[in-house]
Formats: structure tokens, sequence, C-alpha cells
């Protein structure tokens, strides 16, 4: 079986760039209100995330299982002026040490996730937010008609919520489903759903 870090070192090493680099529309929307402290990107890919929280004044940490994506984060935040930190962690076996203002898990989705390995990276991640911070999760809701998991279950905000468990020091600041058009590789013309929760440590 292949493991995790196998997956995403083939996936990020067969080309120079993966993605767009600018930062996720979901996690702009949340922390641009924000004030900046010290942050966490779980699963920080190439870090557009992570140097844009990074020019608005975040101490980001950047956390991926790839070393290629990892490599190339640094790299972007160079290019940009801009300076963050990174560390390589398969999060289903460990994470990263301290508490932060800001925790950011965007599209933490992997076709080689073992059954229930999101839910406790979710629960760590809620762990690691300090007294005040906050929680910003953003997900698929659905796969587009072409995709190969277009019939992969995507958890909804109830069911994160339900699985982490929250207790009463914490209170829900956004419960939202974000529908956007997407065009596909031959024209077709979809929406896809995306989870957004942001959540606030009050104590």
């Amino acid at each position: 079986m292949t493991t995790a870090q196998e997956f995403w070192e083939t996936f990020y090493s067969e080309r120079d760039q993966v993605w767009s680099g600018r930062p996720n529309p979901l996690l702009v929307r949340e922390a641009e209100r924000l004030t900046p402290g010290s942050a966490l990107d779980i699963g920080c890919a190439e870090g557009g995330d992570a140097v844009w929280l990074a020019a608005r004044g975040w101490r980001v940490l950047g956390v991926d299982v790839s070393q290629v994506a990892l490599d190339r984060a640094l790299k972007h935040a160079s290019d940009a002026g801009v300076e963050i930190s990174v560390e390589q962690h398969d999060l289903a076996a460990t994470f990263p040490e301290g508490l932060y203002h800001l925790v950011s898990a965007q599209f933490l989705h992997s076709p080689v996730e073992l059954e229930g390995e999101r839910n406790r990276i979710l629960k760590r991640a809620s762990e690691a937010v300090a007294p005040g911070g906050y929680l910003v999760i953003g997900g698929h809701g659905n796969a587009p008609s072409w995709s190969p998991h277009h019939d992969m279950h995507f958890p909804t905000n109830k069911e994160v919520l339900d699985h982490l468990r929250l207790m009463d020091n914490w209170s829900v600041i956004t419960d939202d489903v974000v529908t956007r058009p997407i065009v596909g590789p031959e024209g077709q013309e979809e929406t896809r759903q995306d989870n957004l929760l942001t959540l606030k440590r009050l104590f």
C-alpha cells in the first residue's frame, strides 16, 4: 500500500508547480479580519496560504507530509520577500508542538487517507489553538462528475463538528456552504460546493 508520504512526494515531483500560488479564498475570507499573530498551516502544500498570511504579518509555520512541497513553499516565501517556517509531518503520526492564534486546515483530503485519519488530525488541530484563537477548516462538499473521486464522501460541517466534540469554551463563528462555478477539462460547466467552518476558542 502506498503511504501518504510516498503518494504526495510523487504527486509534487511529477510537475514543477501544482497549485497557483494564490491563497485559498475561504481562508482569505475568514483570516483577513483577524489580528495577526502565530499561525499554523497544516497541509500547507506549496505555501500559497502560508505566504499570504506572512505577508499580512503572521508568524507562520507550514506543515506538510511532502518535502518537495515544503521546499517549494520556502522558495515561494523567499520570492515574495517574506519568512515562513516549515516542518515535515505525516499528521496521522506526528503533529507540531505549540499553541497558535490561528490554525488553518484547508482541503485536508487525501486519496490514501485511512478511515478516521482526517477526524483525528482535525481534533489535534483544535488542541493546538491558543485561548482566543481560531480554527479555520475549509473542505470540499462534493466532487465534479469528471473527477476520479466523484463518489468520495466529503464530510459536512455537522459531521466535522460532531467528530471534534468541542467543549463549551468554543464558539462557532462561521458555518457555511459556498457554491462556486467550475469548468472541467473538456469545458464542462458545473458547480462545486465547499464547506467552511471557523471556530473560536474562547478560553
